[in-house]
């Protein structure tokens, strides 16, 4: 965790929270941070911030605390599938997330026979290279294989519901959601002047659609991507409305598989055994390219924070994301309903011993903005976030061990 001192003001700016991305896992780890986060501190309510800012994932969270669904209810809903968390709220099932674009591969299954008649017309009329008469073909691939359809169809009727809104303009805190105009390569907020006429719910789909898995998102006439390919968090945006004090949390941070578990985390499971590690190569492409990418993302994370110090010096900013030696984050499968359940869990109790740890630091840092360290609440190893009935209770265990067979088979021993 990051925090930059700030002198003491008289004035109290608000509280600015920013949300990175990284698919389906950042959204999980988020809810599970932030809803140790509602419990500790007293005196912070994070569906009553200055400002959010959401990018990709990040923004599907950051939309619902702005419309006043607090981390624990999310829990329910995405972890818990429990269609009574939220009032009105659909039944949210993550792999809805894998529909095929159909009418990306459509459009581009019909343009084949047009390509293909062009190509050899072009070679019969030139008689030139076959590679260049053929180049226009890459145009039949898709621009993403997957539709983000699902999720925009989920939030707008969760929306829709009283005392929530699918209009930023209707919102009473501000939110800002990041995408990328794929024609400028310009980071557009939605949410902003200009561009608060977008519904709230397809704003969350463009910022989401990451490029190559998820078709583009269509805007008046331009088309969108995710909004981490300009910055992982845009938490500048937040400290451009003058907020004191500004809670980060990125999900994604690269694995050190050459680091030592920290086995005295409250995060990991009792009488669990860390997972094994081996070199990433071994892996083969996916987890090379998955590496890579983290890497890039936390390497831009960690930039933004040390000009944020320089820039607002008198800001505090707290800066939450997992920990590098963490096997079990890295090569989870997160479409799996029990390991959806142990990422929440392990970053809410991941989060409260951070807290633990650094309590001093942190505690000096909330005071100035009237909040404390609930010490007693992150003192209590009996607290959980997951709820576990006795039947439940068997299932999951099951579930981990077969888990942890899984993964051992995979990642191999530490050499």
């Amino acid at each position: 965790m990051t925090a930059i001192d700030s002198p003491s003001s008289a004035a109290k700016p608000g509280v600015g929270l920013a949300l990175a991305g990284g698919g389906p896992l950042a959204a999980v780890y988020e809810i599970g941070a932030l809803a140790a986060l509602a419990e500790a501190i007293d005196g912070l309510d994070l569906t009553d911030a200055h400002i959010y800012v959401g990018v990709s994932a990040g923004g599907i969270i950051a939309a619902g605390l702005a419309n006043g669904v607090t981390p624990h209810q999310m829990c329910r809903l995405f972890i818990e599938s429990d269609v009574e968390a939220i009032d009105g709220a659909p039944l949210f099932k993550p792999e809805t997330l894998l529909r095929p674009a159909l009418k990306e591969l459509g459009k581009r299954a019909r343009s084949v026979p047009g390509l293909l008649c062009g190509s050899l017309l072009h070679y019969a009329r030139r008689r030139g290279s076959l590679a260049s008469s053929f180049e226009r073909m890459k145009e039949a691939l898709p621009a993403g294989f997957l539709s983000g359809e699902a999720i925009e169809t989920f939030l707008r009727a969760t929306f829709a519901k009283a005392g929530r809104s699918n209009d930023f303009r209707k919102l009473k805190r501000k939110l800002v959601i990041v995408a990328t105009d794929l024609d400028t390569g310009k980071a557009v907020r939605f949410g902003a002047p200009g561009w608060d006429g977008t519904p709230i719910s397809v704003a969350v789909q463009a910022s989401a659609a990451v490029p190559g898995l998820f078709a583009p998102v269509e805007i008046g006439g331009r088309h969108f991507v995710d909004g981490a390919l300009r910055k992982t968090m845009h938490a500048s945006i937040a400290l451009e409305e003058g907020v004191g004090l500004l809670i980060c949390v990125n999900p994604i941070v690269p694995y050190d598989s050459t680091a030592e578990p920290r086995r005295a985390d409250a995060g990991r499971r009792r009488g669990a055994r860390p997972a094994p590690a081996r070199k990433l190569a071994g892996g083969g492409l996916l987890d090379v390219l998955s590496q890579t990418l983290r890497s890039i993302l936390h390497s831009r994370v960690e930039a933004g924070m040390a000009s944020y110090e320089r820039s607002h010096p008198h800001v505090d900013i707290l800066l939450f994301e997992p920990n590098q030696d963490d096997a079990e984050l890295f090569f989870t499968n997160i479409f799996s309903y029990n390991n959806r359940r142990r990422m929440c869990e392990q970053a809410y109790q991941h989060t409260r011993a951070m807290l633990w740890r650094q309590r001093k630091d942190i505690a000096a840092k909330l005071a100035r903005h009237g909040m404390t360290l609930r010490l007693a609440v992150l003192q209590d190893r009996s607290l959980s976030l997951v709820r576990q009935t006795p039947a439940r209770r068997a299932v999951s265990q099951l579930g981990a061990v077969l888990d942890d067979l899984e993964r051992y088979l995979k990642v191999g021993p530490r050499p």
